[in-house]
């Protein structure tokens, strides 16, 4: 299939343990009440996104990217937190995932694991190359990134962030 027929947002990706479903307008109250535990967001560079304020411009990019999945959990069927796709490079055949968020009940659970690989089986149909971008004081994510398989390439200025962030890759020959 060709990159030129991916659909960043398809109507739901489905495993054992996670479904994504595209995020829609009506969606964003409650995905807030996830989201707005503070806890969620102190390794993050944007510490403050707990905070409606802080979470609407997230909530907004969100919906105008029409590649935001809300996440569920399969066994409960509890919404658990919003994952994207972003930064389609057709010329390079590759993709960003990320913008990813989980509550923090399910850190450490696999989940996230097994909604990257569904990320990752989904896009490799279409892509060669899937980045990751991650800022250099969220350690936590830096260590489940680097579980499945991706490698840190270097450091890029992502989003004006006044914190540096570091840019991690899985090439689709190296994806097992």
């Amino acid at each position: 299939m060709s990159n030129l027929d991916f659909n960043l947002q398809p109507e739901t990706l489905e495993n054992d343990q996670i479904k994504l479903i595209p995020l829609q307008e009506s969606d964003l109250e409650m995905l807030y009440k996830v989201a707005s535990d503070p806890e969620i967001w102190e390794n993050h560079p944007s510490k403050n996104r707990y905070k409606r304020e802080e979470f609407q411009f997230f909530l907004d990019s969100a919906q105008a990217s029409k590649s935001a999945f809300l996440v569920y959990d399969v066994a409960t069927n509890e919404l658990i937190g919003s994952t994207r796709f972003y930064n389609l490079d057709t010329t390079n055949s590759a993709i960003a995932i990320g913008y990813t968020f989980l509550a923090k009940k399910y850190w450490g659970t696999g989940h996230n694991k097994a909604m990257k690989k569904l990320l990752i089986n989904y896009a490799f149909q279409y892509i060669n190359t899937i980045l990751f971008h991650i800022g250099e004081t969220n350690i936590i994510s830096q260590k489940a990134i680097a579980k499945i398989g991706a490698t840190k390439i270097g450091i890029v200025d992502f989003n004006n962030s006044e914190v540096p962030y570091f840019e991690y890759h899985i090439r689709k020959e190296d994806w097992i």
